[in-house]
Order: structure tokens, then C-alpha cells, then sequence
């Protein structure tokens, strides 16, 4: 079997419903384009996957794929994916102008075809362990005051949610008495998470992560840039709320954090970490030391099926993450809308198992490019 080439559209979604009271923030895009990648072979058998679309770089993201990386698999066996993954991986040297995130995308692609071709989910192809995964909520806004946080908290978890994540980066004046709110709502032992997207500062972290230790959270993730070693280290030092690290860095730079003992949770997903085969040796290395990787949502509808499929196929990861629904589209059913046990099932289809809502998908189509 042969990759005989490459078709990318650009998806329009608007992004008016992400935003509290449906007003874009100044600055943002007034649209997003998501770039929903097919690779095709000379077996009629075709692999899905989508790049991440709601910076204003969607199209730019499309004239890389088929001037960069369409050149590198059309003509090899889509089957090959550790091999094409490796040809990707050495390659991305010398794109400095990009991260890994578009060998994710392409990855995600080949093992759709994969799992396709062998008949069987792509979890079934890494060596499944279950079948559903317990799913936590991200906050729908930022924006969110106390009252509406309280709000917000508990209505989740009356729909079954089995966890509940705020995205607070205010200061810790604004930022706290929020999070006393949510645990106010959900009451005790309701796994609760802080991601304040590393915004604060290390005394404000200290700060923070004071009354996170005080208000029993699950994590505390991204208080500080990943990059920052020295001062996560610190923050971990004083802080007994699990630091959750990782999340924006190269899949080889996990091992920093290994190395230098900062954190006690490490975060990937398959857009981050060099799609399904990085991810997976993320999840591997993380396990051989005795540590848990929680899989961050893509914020995109075919890789957060993915990620799924690799969190159901490792044992060191608690939760898949349901983010704003405003980014489940395309798809004629998501595996992240929860079942009555605040679960995500796996779809139990070959390769990434979903139905793409091609009607959905043709309407909302503004560009189109084939290699």
C-alpha cells in the first residue's frame, strides 16, 4: 500500500459561543480555520486528522503541510508509521519557524488508516487497557466571577462530570476567591484543577497554590512557564497540591523534568507531542518512572478522539479532558459527550472510529488544497 497523496480543506467555525455573552475579545479572530487533513492511498483507504485552527493561522498551517511535509510520506506505506514518524521527527531539526504539532496532525492521519486497514480501533493496535475513560470539564470561560464559577461547578457536576478544571489567570486577589467558590459548589473529594495557562509569577503561584493545598485541588497545572525548571522546582518545594508540567514543551524535553524531579504529574496530547507515536512514548516514559500523564485536551475534534485512544491503551492517566463544546464539531457523534457515568467511551469502529458529518463539513468549507 502506498500514500498516493494529500487533500486539506479549511473549516470554518465561528467562535462567537467561547466567549461569555458571545463577544469576541480585541485582538482575536473574528473566525477560526481548522485544517482537516485526508491522506489517501492506492487502496481507496483514506486517514483523517485536523490541526489546531483558532490563532488566525489555519490557512498558513495548510501551505506548510503541502509544501513540507506531503513531499515526505506521498509515495511510502501509510502502515510504516514509527518509520514516517522518524523520517518527521529528524526533519523537524530544521523547521525552526514551527513546532511538532503538524507531525502530530500527519501522524494521527497514518494510524487512522492503520486501524483501518487491521479492522480494528487504533487503542486495539497500542494494546488497549479499557474502554471508556472518567472525563473532567474545563471551565466554559475565563470571565467567570465567583457567583458564576459556583454556578458553573456545580451544574457540571450535576450532569456527571467526574472532575472540574478553572482556567484562572487574574492574580491571586481575583483568582482565589473563585476557586473558594468551586469547592464551596462541588463540596469535598470533587477532584478539582487550577491552569492559570502560566500567567503568574512565582510569588503569586506560592500564593495560590497555598490555598489549592488548603482546598484539597487534584492539580495545579501550568502555574509557571514550563520552561521555567528552577522555579517550578521551587514552587513544588513548598506546595503540596500535585504540579502538573509539561504540557508546551518537545517530547524530548519531558525528560527535564524527570531528570530534575519538578512535578509529580506530566501533561501531553497528540497535537503537543508529535501525534498518536509521541504521545505513546510520552505515556511509556512517564510509566517507567512511576509517574501519571494527564492528556490535555487538543481543542480539536479528530485529535481529541486520538487522545482518547491512547489514554484508553495506558495505565498511568486518570482522566480525558471536555473542554468548551464550541470545539466538538464535524463529527456526526463525539466520544467526548459523556455517558451516564461521566465517562467517554471509545468508539469501537476501526482507526479513529467516527463518522465525519460530511454535510456539516462541505458548508462550512472555505478553502480547499491537494498535494
Amino acid at each position: 500500500m502506498k500514500i498516493t497523496g494529500i487533500t486539506t480543506r479549511l473549516i470554518e467555525v465561528d467562535p462567537r459561543p467561547r466567549y461569555l455573552g458571545g463577544v469576541i475579545p480585541p485582538g482575536r479572530p473574528t473566525r477560526w480555520l481548522y485544517p482537516l487533513l485526508t491522506v489517501h492511498t492506492d487502496a481507496g483507504i483514506d486517514g483523517h486528522s485536523m490541526a489546531y485552527g483558532p490563532h488566525g493561522d489555519g490557512a498558513a498551517l495548510v501551505d506548510v503541510l503541502h509544501a513540507a511535509y506531503a513531499p515526505e510520506i506521498i509515495g511510502r506505506d501509510p502502515l510504516d508509521t514509527e518509520g514516517i514518524w522518524q523520517t518527521l521527527w529528524r526533519k523537524q531539526r530544521h523547521l525552526y519557524n514551527q513546532r511538532d504539532t503538524l507531525l502530530g496532525v500527519v501522524d494521527v492521519a497514518l494510524w487512522d488508516i492503520k486501524g483501518k486497514v487491521a479492522g480494528l480501533p487504533i487503542a486495539c493496535l497500542l494494546g488497549r487497557c479499557r474502554d471508556r475513560m472518567p472525563c473532567y470539564a474545563s471551565s466554559r470561560s475565563e470571565a467567570l466571577t465567583a457567583e458564576g464559577v459556583f454556578e458553573e461547578a456545580a451544574r457540571l457536576k450535576a450532569e456527571g462530570f467526574r472532575g472540574y478544571k478553572l482556567q484562572l489567570r487574574a492574580g491571586p486577589e481575583a483568582d482565589i476567591p473563585r476557586l473558594r467558590a468551586a469547592r464551596e459548589a462541588v463540596g469535598a473529594r470533587f477532584p478539582l484543577m487550577q491552569d492559570p495557562n502560566a500567567s503568574y509569577t512565582l510569588a503569586e503561584a506560592f500564593a495560590v497554590g497555598r490555598v489549592l493545598d488548603e482546598l484539597d485541588y487534584h492539580w495545579y497545572e501550568e502555574p509557571l512557564p514550563d520552561q521555567h525548571v528552577n522555579a517550578l522546582r521551587q514552587l513544588a518545594a513548598r506546595v503540596r497540591t500535585p504540579l502538573l508540567v509539561g504540557e508546551t514543551v518537545r517530547l524530548t524535553e519531558l525528560t527535564v523534568y524527570l531528570r530534575e524531579c519538578v512535578g509529580s504529574m506530566l501533561r501531553g496530547d497528540t497535537l503537543m507531542k508529535g501525534g498518536i507515536t509521541g504521545l505513546r512514548k510520552a505515556m511509556a516514559t512517564a510509566e517507567l518512572f512511576g509517574l501519571p500523564l494527564e492528556i490535555h485536551t487538543a481543542n480539536t475534534p479528530l485529535l481529541d478522539v486520538a487522545n482518547l485512544h491512547v489514554a484508553c491503551a495506558a495505565a498511568n492517566t486518570e482522566f480525558v479532558e471536555n473542554h468548551h463544546p464550541v470545539f466538538r464539531f464535524g463529527l456526526k457523534r463525539h466520544p467526548l459527550e459523556i455517558d451516564a457515568e461521566g465517562c467517554a467511551r471509545l468508539p469501537e469502529g476501526p482507526g479513529l472510529g467516527v463518522e465525519l458529518d460530511l454535510d456539516w463539513i462541505d458548508d462550512r468549507t472555505r478553502g480547499e488544497r491537494m498535494s
